[in-house]
């Protein structure tokens, strides 16, 4: 894969037809640094969010070999890494994957959150008896830009039964949760390991592990989250409340935390109506969630020759498609001058952008490059040094 500093320094030399995915590993593995000194447990990487192989190799390269996956395909592209650790975390699995996961990948831990799950995942291993099994409960999402309540989750009236008939059977037990993508308080992780420290009292079960999930944010310019350090702190201090705190490996899978700032992509302007641009992505490409999420992502124009000082101006963007959906509101904030043939970056795209891309109207792919710039909003500091002491150590 071709490397460049900047994407203008590649428009120097090239005009892409198509749009550009441009990886930045550098951020990454300075991520992945962060939260393998500041999380007080176990790092899981939610391999769901960004699954390059470049950005695989850089998390692992950091340190990080523990990966939640939700599919059987999701198993095969990081089972290749060196001492991989995989925690087959979707709730609902079908018999053939959790049996193929078992066998063929090693695979020995495994969610559930009801009746019929945790038996499919019994008969479909034997029985075995190495298992570590975890007990999805439901939560609420109250404090995240994108909830994931409804789905998936055993209620507070339910866990208990099924806590009590998952520990007859696993090695080791334990409990999980989401509280939504792009969490944005601190508190929404403290509200439900307090809710979880009720449920191991309430059941009379104690449990060797609690997994918090993922939905640790990362930075857009509609939603400037508060340090990562401030979700540490609280972490800590509700998992010290737990009764198990001493006996139990505190887990968490941050994904978007992780990989947002690890792309961008370079798109080129085909039209310009008033203060619409019609670019060659959007929303069935990278740009999904700037669609039907609401998130605005940084932009800049990068055609060589074009620094304007001219104004800048609030553009709406349409997608290449013929779907009139194709719709990305923002605004993006660009100068006055952009046109058509301009070349734009828009940042924060490597969390769940290139994953979301398909094929409609014979669109949604990408040439790739290397960027060995900043993002446009990085959230760790460059060589990931602003680590904090935390109280509760990682467990076996």
């Amino acid at each position: 894969m071709d490397v460049y500093p900047s994407a203008a320094k590649l428009l120097s030399h090239h005009r892409p037809e198509r749009p550009v995915l441009a990886l930045r590993p550098h951020t990454v593995a300075r991520a992945a640094a962060w939260f393998l000194a500041n999380f007080p447990g176990r790092v899981l990487y939610a391999a769901k969010a960004n699954d390059a192989p470049p950005i695989i190799d850089a998390l692992a390269d950091a340190g990080i070999r523990a990966f939640d996956v939700a599919s059987l395909v999701e198993i095969e592209r990081v089972a290749g890494v060196e001492d991989a650790e995989l925690y087959f975390m979707n709730p609902i699995k079908s018999r053939g994957a959790i049996s193929r996961a078992y066998r063929e990948f090693g695979v020995r831990r495994f969610a559930f959150d009801s009746d019929e799950e945790l038996d499919k995942v019994l008969d479909e291993t034997n029985g075995a008896d190495d298992l570590t099994l975890y007990l999805r409960i439901a939560c609420p999402n109250t404090h995240s830009l994108i909830p994931l309540e409804g789905k998936y989750g055993a209620s507070q009236e339910e866990a208990p039964a099924l806590l009590l008939k998952a520990h007859q059977c696993a090695m080791r037990l334990g409990i999980t949760f989401h509280v939504g993508s792009q969490a944005v308080v601190p508190a929404a992780f403290g509200e439900v390991l307090r809710q979880v420290g009720q449920l191991i009292v309430s059941s009379g079960v104690l449990v060797d592990a609690v997994d918090i999930g993922g939905g640790f944010p990362a930075r857009y310019p509609h939603a400037d989250p508060p340090a990562l350090e401030s979700f540490m702190e609280e972490i800590v201090r509700a998992a010290d409340e737990l009764a198990v705190k001493h006996s139990c490996e505190l887990l968490c899978e941050p994904g978007r935390a992780l990989v947002a700032e690890a792309e961008s992509v370079i798109v080129r302007v085909d039209a310009r109506r008033g203060d619409t641009l019609y670019i060659n992505d959007g929303a069935f490409g990278s740009l999904f969630d700037a669609a039907y999420s609401g998130f605005r992502f940084p932009a800049r124009l990068v055609t060589p020759g074009k620094e304007s000082a001219e104004p800048d101006t609030a553009f709406a963007l349409y997608g290449p498609t013929c779907d009139s959906s194709d719709y990305l509101p923002g605004p993006f904030v660009l100068p006055a001058c952009v046109g058509e043939g301009d070349y734009l970056e828009i940042g924060q795209v490597g969390a769940y952008g290139r994953v979301l891309a398909n094929r409609f109207n014979g669109f949604g792919t990408f040439d790739e490059v290397v960027l060995t710039d900043e993002p446009m909003l990085p959230m760790f500091a460059p060589g990931g040094d602003e680590s904090s002491d935390t109280a509760w150590p990682a467990r076996a």
